[in-house]
This record gives C-alpha cells, sequence and structure tokens, in this order.
C-alpha cells in the first residue's frame, strides 16, 4: 500500500520521516509548504492539497491540530473525500468521539474506512520511533495500518473495534498528563518556599510514591533549566481538556480533580500563555504561590 500523509507540524513531521525511511516513498501535504521541505528533500512527493494525497496514497494520514482542521482536511474543498484512490483513513490526532464519528459517518458514504489512532509521547520520542499508539476500529483495518504504525510507535495498544473507543482512552492519559504536571508545580512550589532545594524535593518524589510523568521528566528536562521548550503548545492543551471536559459530562463522570485542572489551564490562557509551552503551566502556581522556582539546571 501507497502511504500518504496530512499535517507535518511539530508532531507529525516526525512520523510523516519515519514512514517515508521505512517505505521509502510518501505523497505528503501541510498548509505550510516550509513544513514538507525536509520530506522533499529525502524525495517524498509533496502534494498541494489533502486531495491529491488521497488521489495518490492507498492508506492516508492525518495528524491535525484542532477540530476545524480535522472536518476540513475530511470534508473540505480539497479535502481527501476528492481523491479517488484512498482506501484507509486514519486519524493520529486527538479530536473526541463527536468528530471522529462524524468523519466516520462521512467516509463510510464514500466506503472508505477509518482507524482512529491518537498518538502521545511527545516530539523528541516521536522522532526516535518511540512514541505510543492508541488505535480503535474494525480489526482488519488496523491490521493493513499496523506495519506503518510500527515505523514510529514503540507501544500500538488496539483498545477496540470502535472508532471513538481511542479517543476516550487518549483524552484520560491526556487529563492524567496534565494534572501531574499542575500537582507536581504546586508540589514543588511548595517545599521550594519553604526553604528546600527543588532538587531535593523532585529525587524524594521521584524514589517515593508521588512520582510521575511530570516529576520523572517534564519539570526536571524543561521546568528546572527554565528553558520550557517542550514544543507543545498551550492552546493544544486546552483543546484536549475541553474535550476531557465534553466526554465527562456525556458520560455523566465526576470532574472533582479533573475540573480543578482544566481551571488551571484556562487560567494559563488569561494570563497570555495560550500559544506558550505547555511547561510554562507552573507559571500559573508561581503567580498565585508569589514565589518563583529557582533554575536549578543548565
Amino acid at each position: 500500500m501507497k502511504a500518504g500523509f496530512i499535517g507535518t507540524g511539530s508532531m507529525g513531521l516526525p512520523l510523516a520521516t519515519n514512514i517515508l525511511d521505512q517505505e521509502k516513498s510518501l505523497i505528503a501535504f501541510d498548509i505550510n509548504p516550509n513544513a514538507t521541505k525536509s520530506l522533499a528533500d529525502k524525495q517524498a512527493k509533496i502534494a498541494k492539497s489533502p486531495a491529491e494525497v488521497a488521489d495518490g496514497a492507498d492508506i492516508v494520514f492525518a495528524c491535525m491540530p484542532t477540530i476545524e482542521s480535522f472536518h476540513a482536511v475530511v470534508s473540505g474543498d480539497d479535502g481527501v473525500l476528492k481523491g479517488g484512490q484512498m482506501k484507509v483513513f486514519v486519524n493520529l490526532g486527538t479530536m473526541g468521539t463527536e468528530a471522529v464519528a462524524e468523519v466516520e459517518a462521512t467516509m463510510a458514504a464514500q466506503g472508505v474506512p477509518v482507524l482512529d489512532s491518537p498518538i502521545t509521547g511527545g516530539v523528541q520520542r516521536a522522532y526516535a520511533g518511540d512514541i505510543t499508539v492508541i488505535s480503535s476500529g474494525p480489526q482488519a483495518v488496523f491490521d493493513q495500518a499496523e506495519p506503518f504504525l510500527k515505523s514510529f510507535a514503540r507501544d500500538i495498544h488496539y483498545v477496540g473495534d470502535k472508532v471513538g473507543q481511542a479517543q476516550l482512552v487518549k483524552i484520560v492519559n491526556n487529563i492524567t498528563s496534565v494534572t501531574n504536571l499542575v500537582i507536581g508545580s504546586e508540589a514543588l512550589i511548595m517545599a521550594a518556599k519553604g526553604g528546600v532545594n527543588p532538587e531535593k524535593t523532585l529525587a524524594v518524589i521521584n524514589a517515593g510514591s508521588g512520582q510521575n510523568s511530570a516529576t520523572l521528566s517534564k519539570i526536571p528536562n524543561f521546568v528546572l533549566n527554565r528553558k520550557f521548550n517542550m514544543e507543545a503548545p498551550m492552546h493544544i492543551t486546552e483543546k484536549d481538556v475541553m474535550l476531557w471536559r465534553m466526554e465527562a459530562e456525556r458520560l455523566d463522570i465526576p470532574q472533582n480533580v479533573a475540573g480543578a485542572t482544566y481551571h488551571t489551564v484556562r487560567q494559563a490562557l488569561a494570563m497570555g500563555l495560550r500559544d506558550a509551552d505547555l511547561s510554562e503551566m507552573v507559571k500559573v502556581v508561581e503567580r498565585a504561590a508569589d514565589f518563583e522556582l529557582p533554575k536549578t539546571r543548565d
């Protein structure tokens, strides 16, 4: 099967690159021409529209940042539905159950099956082919896509045969991750304001029962050095927590702890951090505490 890729931004580019390296061919598109330059340098064919990608590929991957761009890539004037060769469509983004259900129905009317495969792990792991993929959809469609997914994923979890199930799992993962970052920031700021070196506090947390993804990687690698360069835009996190809230209300799930995380993200946006890095979430806590974590790493 010939592969196509749409959406070569900070996360999409390493995924597309890994597919190209494995398959030795790829047709790609991004609304920003500069985003596909490195693929062109490696002999990928660069399309002028999503429709052109779907006209030259059997399996099309889309890694879109917003729900609006996701719908546009599918149903826009030059969307993939206008292509003639696409046999499978794979969504790699976090779009929520409602959006992927709408796209699945639209694709089904054209006889094209959808695989829901949101990704998690971050940009650095994406380049290393080390991210995690959560997939749901018909087993036969997953079987067709899996060899391509293996080009950029270390762990692939097939969670069910219904499109949208993977979205739920990804949204659960995301709210857990952001909550870890918020509580980790609060914990280190509390101890530091009380006079304890943040490195010593972090060492205890990571050797004890409080360790989590934020204390193990995000805080030491992007906060304590004050570089704030996770390459994870705050506005994408806003989308993720909004999706969590929508699903929680739809399923009538308590929102006590995650609700506090949602409001912290909203506070970050109110502070002007919409285009900031996710790791700058610590600044929300710092402002409220009237205390800034000292830089302890280069």
